[in-house]
């Protein structure tokens, strides 16, 4: 089992959202994060001072799936989030042991 998670644009979510129910995906969280990296962040003028904004807003989209699944899910994710800027996000691909459904106890892959 893996887990995704994919770091995207606010205006890209919907599509993100469209693009993995398309690829089969029934379950996914999204969390509204702020980070920074190559975009720099920007800066604002407010009430006649300047400051900077080093973190800029973004979209965290989790997903876990079968392995099966991952070559798929990951190329949706990454053409449904590109727009060939700077600050287009990141994908991280992390391994996962064990799942369980609490409700029922379910393990492994049928908890998914």
């Amino acid at each position: 089992m893996k887990k995704i998670e994919a770091i995207v644009r606010h205006f890209k979510v919907e599509d993100v959202k469209n693009a993995l129910t398309a690829a089969g995906i029934g379950g996914m969280t999204i969390t509204e994060v702020r980070g920074c990296g190559r975009q720099k962040g920007h800066t604002e003028t407010y009430r006649g001072t300047e400051y900077t904004v080093d973190l800029v807003p973004k979209v965290k989209v989790e997903v876990v799936l079968d392995d099966a699944k991952l070559k798929p899910v990951l190329e949706a994710v990454a053409n449904a989030a590109h727009t060939g800027q700077i600050g287009d996000g990141k994908i991280f691909v992390s391994t996962l042991s064990e799942v369980v459904r609490i409700r029922t106890g379910e393990t492994g892959a049928d908890a998914l």
